[in-house]
């Protein structure tokens, strides 16, 4: 199959979208497939054998200067100054813009792709590639209403308005998605959520997991002792952050520990001021732009890992973890259970928001070496077992084709 996989923003490293996308492109190549991505500012790493066809924003969000008003000179036409408006009003615009880039992209383009494939997007210019003939498949990861809820409860005073208003492209999303006819999700629990939230149609939406190159993130010694590592966003409240501070402060009275979270810090964010007010600046590390290798050689050389997340569609960090066989502790959020196993078998899992028993459950693996050993090669089994990328390209490309097949029964009709 020839297929356009739309990504409107692909975070190389550190992201679900661009790993997402890296890695869902490479295994589709190598089934035979012919991949070319379609991204927005930030671009992803692709592998050899996938196209990449970049389709500017004008990058209002990057670093060094987010929510930068652009010049005069940068304006092309009337979606830039819509993505513009957009942000001066403290919505966040790329969802709609991307797509309405993407309509003109391909508009004229039917005979060079069988499908598209949009993930996360879901915004109204899909519609216009959809009545272009095209079949149409999107990835929704999570519903973002549930970072919503959760950005306007830590919000407080007049930012919990700024917080509703830059999720405002939900109801768009809502829209577009129940339009869609073909719709992955990457879990159970995001598959609940989404029709709560959405209302598909029943038959819409299909799960598929994702996967993880067990061959790269794999066991490998020796583990660095007292050492924690967190992959997350640090000042997205969704990502729990601030609860494992906690709990590395509470733990620290007790044993030598060092926490390394693999995120980009706001030097004046919550999570910094919350560094400082715990004093445990000397026992927090923040590091950000690791490539793959880097990730995996820290993950695999730390004592314990830690996804303290308050809600999560799937969780990549865990299956990194896991594949890694490193001690493993958890929340109880989200598809975070699905994908860990319930039972001990690969993770300690303790109630979201709960930075006591996050502490609790860190002593336990720092305390016991035997369930430690257990929990780590149990995760490794789970995540060899369970996750790989080339049966979630196989299973996708399946999508594609009935998504082909029901797009032509459809012409065949009208």
């Amino acid at each position: 199959m020839r297929i356009a996989l739309l990504s409107y923003r692909s975070k190389p490293h550190c992201g679900g979208q661009g790993v997402y996308v890296r890695h869902l492109s490479r295994e589709l190549a190598a089934l035979g497939h012919d991949v070319e991505v379609f991204s927005g500012q930030p671009y992803p790493e692709l592998d050899e054998g996938v196209g990449l066809t970049k389709v500017p924003s004008l990058d209002l969000y990057g670093e060094p200067e987010p929510f930068r008003t652009p010049r005069l000179r940068e304006y092309r036409d009337w979606i830039d100054v819509a993505e513009v408006v957009a942000m001066w009003t403290a919505a966040f615009g790329e969802p709609l813009t991307f797509s309405l880039r993407m309509a003109r992209v391909l508009k004229g383009r039917r005979a060079d792709f069988d499908v598209v494939h949009d993930n996360q997007c879901l915004g109204y210019g899909l519609l216009s590639i959809k009545k272009q003939g095209f079949p149409l498949v999107a990835t929704i990861h999570h519903p973002i209403t549930r970072d919503r809820s959760l950005a306007v409860k830590a919000a407080k005073g007049l930012k919990k308005i700024s917080a509703w208003r830059w999720h405002s492209f939900l109801a768009m999303q809502g829209r577009v998605a129940r339009r869609i006819p073909s719709l992955l999700t990457v879990s159970n629990s995001s598959e609940r959520d989404i029709r709560e939230a959405f209302h598909v149609a029943p038959d819409a939406l299909a799960t598929i997991p994702l996967g993880v190159d067990v061959d790269l993130y794999a066991p490998r010694g020796p583990r660095t002792p007292g050492s924690i590592v967190c992959v997350a966003s640090a000042d997205a409240p969704l990502k729990g952050v601030s609860y494992l501070l906690e709990a590395v402060a509470k733990v620290a009275a007790e044993h030598d520990v060092h926490l390394t979270l693999v995120s980009k810090l706001d030097p004046d964010g919550p999570s910094a001021a919350l560094i400082d007010q715990l004093a445990i600046a000397d026992r927090v590390s923040v590091v950000s732009g690791l490539d793959d290798a880097e990730l995996a050689e820290l993950l695999a050389t730390a004592e314990v890992a830690c996804v303290p997340s308050l809600y999560e569609g799937f969780s990549l960090p865990a299956v990194e973890a896991m594949s890694c066989g490193t001690p493993l502790v958890a929340t109880r959020a989200g598809a975070i259970p699905e994908v860990v196993g319930e039972n001990e078998e690969a993770a300690l899992l303790v109630p979201p928001g709960d930075a006591g028993a996050l502490a609790q459950a860190l002593l336990r693996l720092f305390d016991d070496p035997e369930l430690a050993v257990r929990i780590g090669a149990g995760g490794r089994a789970r995540a060899a077992e369970r996750y790989s990328w080339s049966a979630v390209a196989q299973a996708t490309a399946d999508r594609y084709q009935a998504a082909i097949d029901a797009a032509a029964e459809r012409t065949s009709e009208c």
